[in-house]
């Protein structure tokens, strides 16, 4: 009998204490009436204990209170929840929101920073932001500007800020950090503007820069050992990235940070993606391009790289690696395995040994992905490891200036930032998809600072010969790499996924739709159509004894983009304006946050 179970941090791996993670963080992650990071945990599971609200009684679920933002646009992430106060955050300009759930949700602060509204525009996919994180009694914020803010969490006084990039040469920020023992980690937004990517580390208390690694260029700067760091358990080599571009591209060559960080106590390592090269036009950047699209374990004292995998080696079709990285410890012939999981925009499913990078899995998650015919699992493969690309949905092979047609999944993905969630109940992965395929058009373009670094045209639509929908929420098995249950969706599924203890699965729709499910046979137990559409994380937390699930709603995203902005160009948004159109048939604009809870008599 396989077993699973969570990385019990706080609990089972107490001996990893302060010394080995954050003492602040790994309190609020241990107590489930609380959230703290928009993972719930360092492992990026998305499963919560708490069981107040179960299967059989999930259909009773009534509004309890609602709070408006006050901004438009999209909306991803979640609120925080430490004692009594409930942290909210917004997309541009990134306010933030304390609430005292004590007081009917009363604002006891709000932090509104003053933002140059001119990095708007260098934003790829909309304003979203992916929301805060707790740690050491500060509420942590990276603003769209990019400037990493630590506010006070009792007062919302700033303790410090630093500026993290530029957003004049398009380096910008949508996701949220990770507060690591004394130190906070945190991404960058810019591969459609040629930024030369990378993390950083920050020390918590001063804001002060302690270490930065690169996607790509000389070893030095990816804080990378050419004989230490491997990839598919072995060496890298010497200038293992400089090789796979030609010239000085590496310098534009995007490998951005935009997702979602997870951490290991006990092997002590955090683990993240890499994003697209740049340019979109595969025939101006020849080589495998590395080390975008790939999966990094770090050190996150010193940013030392331990391994690398790089999932879509030159890149063809802006298949991101950004996804998040659930981490759980899983037998697999028999033996204990402390383990990855990583849902790729690409379409494949993949588990590796999070302590080796050793590549155990990777399958298709949806069965229309049709770019690759399988990864190469053959060890003694030349081309071990990477995906067999098929000609015929080759941008690279079919040459600039043609219309390559039919390739499945499209550019944003069989899944985008959108997080799974991971249950020990019934050792699944619930997966909120898209089921959209696309026509890609390379063409030249020439690097400017600041500009648009894209060289390609797309359109998107529902995947052909299907339910006609253009989403599905599925139940998948990382051990096996195989599909276990899936429910069509009319649209995309963007919202995250949350799993909890009472057997039930809460995700949103970008109709928005927030919906529970039967975490065993994916039966829909409950829905409730919110104002607007749901790109945001579900969230659950308990108040005076009384479990709540709370959601912001606030179409937009890449998948929304076309409302949020305004747009109606069926190629603008990348591509997803026309592919999203009837979208506005369901939902409109706005911001507002939506907490349910079970009747006083439940």
């Amino acid at each position: 009998m396989r077993a699973v179970h969570l990385l019990a941090l706080g609990a089972g791996l107490a001996a990893a204490s302060s010394a080995m993670a954050n003492e602040s963080v790994l309190k609020g992650i241990a107590n489930p009436a609380e959230q703290v990071l928009q993972t719930v945990d360092y492992a990026n599971t998305r499963y919560s204990k708490l069981d107040q609200i179960n299967a059989n009684n999930v259909k009773n679920l009534q509004v309890a209170w609602t709070f408006s933002t006050g901004v438009l646009r999209g909306h991803e992430g979640s609120p925080l929840v430490v004692g009594n106060i409930m942290y909210v955050h917004t997309p541009f300009p990134n306010i933030v929101y304390a609430l005292d759930l004590d007081q009917g949700a009363k604002i006891v602060w709000k932090y509104e920073p003053k933002q140059d509204p001119s990095v708007i525009p260098v934003m790829c996919c909309d304003t979203v932001n992916r929301g805060l994180a707790y740690a050491d009694g500060a509420i942590l914020l990276h603003q769209a500007d990019t400037t990493l803010v630590s506010l006070d969490a009792k007062s919302g006084k700033v303790n410090w800020s630093v500026k993290n990039g530029d957003p004049s040469k398009g380096e910008t920020n949508t996701a949220t950090v990770l507060p690591v023992k004394d130190k906070v980690i945190v991404g960058i937004s810019g591969g459609e503007f040629g930024v030369n990517c990378h993390v950083t580390a920050y020390d918590l208390k001063s804001g002060k820069k302690v270490w930065r690694g690169h996607s790509q260029g000389p070893d030095a700067d990816m804080i990378m050992d050419p004989e230490k760091t491997t990839h598919l358990g072995k060496p890298v080599g010497k200038d293992s990235s400089l090789k796979t571009w030609e010239g000085d591209q590496w310098k534009t060559g995007g490998g951005c940070t935009w997702g979602w960080f997870s951490y290991d106590p006990k092997l002590d390592l955090m683990y993240y993606g890499s994003g697209n090269p740049s340019t979109w036009n595969p025939k101006q950047r020849p080589g495998d391009n590395k080390w975008s699209m790939t999966i990094w374990a770090r050190n996150p004292d010193t940013g030392a790289a331990k391994w690398v995998y790089q999932m879509t080696p030159h890149d063809e079709w802006d298949y991101d690696g950004i996804n998040e990285m659930i981490l759980t410890d899983q037998k697999i012939d028999g033996k204990d395995r402390p383990l990855l999981t990583h849902f790729d925009r690409n379409g494949f499913g993949y588990t590796l040994d999070r302590a080796t990078g050793e590549l155990l899995v990777a399958e298709k998650f949806d069965p229309v992905v049709n770019w690759a015919t399988k990864v190469d699992m053959d060890k003694g493969s030349k081309t071990y490891g990477r995906p067999l690309v098929v000609s015929k949905y080759s941008t690279e092979q079919n040459g600039e200036d043609v219309n390559s047609k039919g390739i499945c999944p499209a550019a944003l993905g069989t899944k985008d930032q959108q997080p799974a969630a991971f249950s020990p109940k019934t050792n699944l992965f619930y997966v909120p998809t898209n089921h959209v395929c696309m026509d890609y058009e390379p063409f030249r373009v020439t690097y400017t600072p600041g500009q648009p670094y894209v060289g390609a045209t797309l359109s998107m639509y529902p995947a052909p010969g299907s339910h006609g929908g253009m989403g599905n929420f599925i139940a998948w098995d990382g051990v096996k790499g195989k599909i276990i249950w899936s429910n069509p969706e009319q649209f995309s599924a963007w919202g995250g996924a949350l799993a909890t203890a009472g057997d039930v699965v809460f995700y949103g729709t970008l109709e928005g739709y927030l919906k529970a499910v039967d975490s065993k046979s994916g039966k829909e137990l409950y829905k409730f159509k919110t104002p607007s559409g749901i790109i945001g994380n579900v969230m659950t937390y308990e108040h005076k004894g009384k479990q709540h699930i709370a959601v912001l709603s606030g179409v937009g995203g890449w998948a929304g983009i076309g409302l949020a902005a305004g747009l109606t160009d069926p190629n603008a948004g990348l591509g997803a304006v026309g592919g999203y159109a009837a979208l506005s048939s369901y939902t409109n604009l706005g911001g507002q946050l939506t907490v349910f809870a079970l009747p006083n008599n439940n």
